[in-house]
């Protein structure tokens, strides 16, 4: 098997609000979109950022067609955790986790988008300070 591309599918209430939210604060370009549907995109991703309309008719499995995502979170891993913290805020983005320093490296904090999807801005630290 070979991999040519990759993307996570989120159903979410507004697309628009998500795709709004990404695209203004985390840079992503829409790359396709249609009646409840969009494909978002940036070049270091690594993968497409797509949300469908909850419900839509044509989603497959059918039985999932009403369901939203929840208990998720799309991780992005920055090289200074601190600047996107500070750009973040000065954006007016409510940081709903603040900076944390797990003992194994990962310092990180989460924003939430408006339909309660989890972002986390992750940075890997070498030899972390115990807190």
């Amino acid at each position: 098997m070979q991999i040519t591309a990759s993307a996570i599918s989120l159903n979410v209430d507004d697309v628009t609000a998500s795709a709004t939210f990404v695209k203004q604060h985390f840079g992503f370009s829409e790359e396709m979109s249609a009646d409840g549907f969009v494909s978002l995109s940036r070049p270091d991703a690594g993968f497409n950022l797509i949300f469908l309309q909850t419900g839509l008719k044509s989603f497959k499995p059918t039985h999932m067609q009403g369901h939203r995502a929840d208990g998720l979170l799309i991780a992005f891993v920055v090289d200074d955790i601190d600047r996107e913290y500070a750009r973040l805020q000065a954006e007016g983005v409510m940081i709903t986790t603040p900076i944390q320093t797990e003992p194994w490296g990962e310092r990180f904090f989460q924003v939430v988008d408006p339909n309660g999807i989890v972002l986390q801005l992750v940075q890997w630290i070498v030899n972390p300070a115990p807190q």
